[in-house]
């Protein structure tokens, strides 16, 4: 594989539209998962340990109301969104994992930066925006990981 002149050291994935999807799938359906768990853990922290009304007023404890429900299932659909993104990537672009990590990257930014557009104490903006850039971080780094291994499989 490292000896075949269309596999490029830099990108770690070959120049080709070669690619394992059900492992590529597979990765990113275990990468919802984590993702869910990540933004679950996030708003357990920022509301049990530092006491910040994250996502969910005061009065709904610890664990939150609907919207921590909604933020977990947004989180595992934003990684399959990456999942998917990464396979288009992976089978039209040259240097996809650079592609995806600046795409995935500058969703996630975007997303982080929504809290400061409410009108909320400080605290809950700051811990909102870190659970965001926190979920969004995984999600790139994991499937970007899984995009790696995919491709290679797919080659041998």
């Amino acid at each position: 594989m490292y000896d075949d002149p269309s596999y490029d050291r830099t990108q770690r994935v070959p120049h080709s539209s070669r690619v394992n999807a059900r492992k590529l799938w597979a990765g990113g359906v275990a990468t919802a998962l984590v993702a869910a768990l990540i933004a679950f853990i996030a708003l357990l922290v920022a509301r049990g340990i530092f006491g910040i009304p994250v996502l969910a007023p005061t009065d709904a404890g610890v664990i939150g109301d609907a919207t921590t429900i909604g933020l977990c299932s947004l989180s595992a659909v934003g990684a399959l969104v990456a999942t998917a993104l990464m396979q288009l990537l992976l089978l039209t672009t040259p240097q996809p994992r650079t592609f995806f990590t600046i795409i995935a990257g500058l969703v996630t930014v975007a997303l982080a930066l929504t809290p400061f557009t409410l009108d909320a104490q400080q605290s809950t903006i700051i811990a909102t925006a870190l659970v965001y850039l926190v979920t969004g971080g995984v999600i790139v780094v994991l499937v970007g990981s899984v995009a790696d291994y995919a491709a290679r499989s797919a080659w041998g």
